[in-house]
């Protein structure tokens, strides 16, 4: 299984446009980006999750290929606003060499998916519904959706465990991946022991009003001590939102005031707001130490590609 992180940002990118903060700052001065959270997974079927209006930049910086199937895990535009984008595939063939691609999606996103995109059903792709705890079977892979919670306008959210089987059929490497969410509505038991975890991580802080139900990697934390991931963990949906020591620009919409900061649990020191790439890289390493986490914690960048 192949892991393709395509954009690693929020709903706004990385950095924001005409943005001063300390975070949008830092991140221009050297050139970094993230793009809208989106990924692709490779077993012996291509898997893009999330087509994002970022969707076009990502097939030409990663010269991605047609995918097999997709899955949209809620209707915000940030998650499926680039199915247009896979109209390209088509227009380089033949009239009768197409056959629609599969998308997935609840029936409650769909709802809304289907009022922009309901031209492309049935000529580019073709509709599919999932279903909370219902196995999607293709191939050598499992795709097993499970509802999570991401506020009164993603009604249809889900996120999605992807699990590649062995012959054997019980052995097999999976995968976890939460999408926006601020809870989890339906547990399933194929969360427990994954091999690898993406989790959101719109935040370091949780804040005092969670406004657009998202995760922080505060909060993050305790569902990593229930589900145990046993290899790696990658933090995704990475915001400029957490408020930054001696910001000015605090007192803006974005940021949001941390209910209380996260703190080292021996020295009751609290930890700085990353401002940058090498910024997480030490801070994910310190926490993963001083939090016992079991298995390695990663912020991808945009473009890295894991195997497992």
């Amino acid at each position: 299984m192949d892991i393709l992180f395509l954009g690693t940002g929020s709903a706004w990118r990385l950095p924001e446009y005409s943005c001063g903060c300390m975070i949008c700052k830092k991140m221009n001065e050297l050139d970094e980006e993230r793009t809208r959270t989106s990924i692709q997974i490779t077993t012996s079927r291509r898997i893009l999750i999330d087509p994002g209006p970022d969707l076009l930049t990502h097939m030409n910086r990663y010269h991605m290929e047609l995918p097999d199937l997709v899955l949209i895990t809620h209707e915000h535009g940030d998650h499926c606003l680039g199915l247009d984008e896979l109209l390209v595939f088509k227009r380089a063939l033949k009239r009768n060499d197409w056959t629609p691609i599969p998308v997935y999606a609840t029936e409650i996103t769909w709802r809304i998916v289907e009022e922009r995109f309901g031209y492309l059903i049935g000529s580019l792709v073709e509709k599919r519904l999932c279903q909370s705890g219902v196995t999607i079977s293709v191939g050598d892979t499992e795709i097993i959706p499970f509802k999570t919670f991401h506020g009164p306008t993603a009604k249809g959210a889900v996120g999605y465990v992807i699990r590649q089987m062995n012959d054997d059929s019980v052995h097999c490497k999976s995968l976890i991946y939460t999408s926006d969410f601020a809870e989890i509505e339906t547990v399933i038991p194929q969360m427990y022991g994954a091999d690898v975890l993406v989790i959101q991580s719109h935040w370091l802080n949780e804040p005092v009003e969670n406004r657009p139900f998202h995760m922080s990697l505060q909060t993050a934390l305790s569902f990593v001590e229930k589900w145990k991931p046993t290899k790696e963990i990658f933090l995704v949906h990475i915001s400029g939102g957490d408020q930054v020591l001696g910001d000015p620009q605090n007192n803006t919409v974005k940021k949001i005031q941390p209910k209380e900061p996260m703190k080292d649990p021996m020295s009751n020191a609290v930890y700085s707001v990353p401002l940058c790439q090498e910024d997480w890289d030490v801070l994910v390493k310190k926490i993963s130490i001083d939090y016992s986490i079991p298995c390695r914690m990663t912020v991808p960048r945009d473009g890295d590609i894991f195997s497992i």
